[in-house]
Parts: C-alpha cells; sequence; structure tokens
C-alpha cells in the first residue's frame, strides 16, 4: 500500500530570503518528520505593498539558498499565476497526491482569520507553527474553534530576530548583513546590485 508523502510548504515574499528562512524550513522538516518542504515565493501578496526584488531574482536567491539540501525545494507555482497572490488558490494548484503541512510564524497565526478564504484553507492543510520573536503561540479564538484536533502543531525553534526588512534598510545603508544571508544570496545581491535604494520598502 502507498503511504502518502508528507509535504511542509512555506510561503513568504522571500525579500530576501535569509537564515531563519532556512532554519524554519529544516526545524519543520526534521521535527515533523516531512519528506520535505517546498518553499513558495510569492508574486503579488495582497496584504504586502511593493517588494523590493523583482520576482525573478527572489526565485534565485532561493533556489541557492536551497541548493546545498534536498530536503528543501522551491515551487515557483505562484510567480507563474497572475494576479495578486492568494494562499487558498495555490492550495487548490497543488497536486492531491500528497499531505500538506502549512508552515508559519506566531505572527502570522495571530492574523490568520485575515486571510482571504481562510476557513477553506484548514480543509486543504494542518497548520504548524513557530514562536517569532515578541509574539506567543496563540491562535485568535474564532481559529481555535474552526481548528479539528489535529489541525495546529507546534514547530520546536528557537525565534530567531532576523528580518528581511531591516535587511533591506541594512543593505541600502551599506551595512554588513553575512551574518544573516547564505552567502550564495548575499553574492547574487552585491552581483545584480539589489536593494541599494534606500526607499525600498
Amino acid at each position: 500500500m502507498a503511504v502518502t508523502p508528507q509535504v511542509g510548504l512555506l510561503g513568504g515574499s522571500f525579500d530576501p530570503v535569509h537564515r531563519a528562512h532556512i532554519a524554519l524550513a529544516q526545524a519543520a522538516r526534521d521535527a515533523l518528520g516531512l519528506e520535505h518542504v517546498e518553499l513558495l515565493p510569492a508574486a503579488r501578496p495582497w496584504q504586502r505593498g511593493r517588494l523590493g526584488a523583482a520576482p525573478e531574482h527572489r526565485l534565485r536567491m532561493l533556489e541557492l539558498a536551497c541548493a546545498d539540501d534536498p530536503g528543501l525545494r522551491v515551487n515557483p507555482i505562484e510567480l507563474h499565476r497572475a494576479g495578486v497572490t492568494y494562499t487558498i488558490d495555490t492550495l487548490a494548484a497543488l497536486p492531491a497526491t500528497a499531505r500538506y503541512t502549512w508552515i508559519l510564524g506566531s505572527d502570522q497565526l495571530a492574523n490568520f482569520c485575515t486571510w482571504h478564504r481562510w476557513r477553506e484553507l484548514l480543509q486543504h492543510v494542518r497548520l504548524a507553527v513557530a514562536e517569532r520573536p515578541g509574539t506567543p503561540v496563540a491562535p485568535p479564538p474564532e481559529l481555535a474553534q474552526a481548528l479539528t484536533p489535529d489541525g495546529l502543531v507546534g514547530i520546536p525553534f528557537t525565534p530567531q530576530p532576523i528580518s528581511a526588512t531591516a535587511i533591506r534598510q541594512d543593505l541600502a545603508a551599506g551595512r554588513s548583513v553575512d551574518a544573516v544571508l547564505p552567502p550564495r544570496v548575499l553574492d547574487y545581491i552585491h552581483t545584480h546590485r539589489l536593494y541599494l535604494d534606500p526607499h525600498t520598502p
């Protein structure tokens, strides 16, 4: 009898991808026994403004960051779809041959009920949450009532105070970000002169 693969999904702008993104994906994979984790760069996140780097750059940086770990894969499905990025549309387009776990931080969990058609999301995935600095792991009451007993699991993960916004600001100001970016990603940013505009959001 074939075993249905367990696949993790980690969405985000990845603008740019940093060490905490990769560490979270690896921690979720290892703690939850996932076959692999797919990182899904968003095209036009509807709850965010203009992004700092073009989609092709964010995709390539993700590929570079995941290159040495076969348990991490990059899925560009959202970049290939026109219009605003909604998670529910992404989940509906994924193959029905796996069981999916959506990986998110506690800050996203707190806002989950603002997501487009959030109740339908729970029919496609279980949620796996890791603590983010300053935000305890606590689903809002409306979400807590809607969850099945196994619909939310925790990820053992030490909160890492790394912010893509701060990284973009540091790059624009010429400050070092060596400690928070994978080396290949940093080289790519310098080669393509990304995030040099101090007005980058």
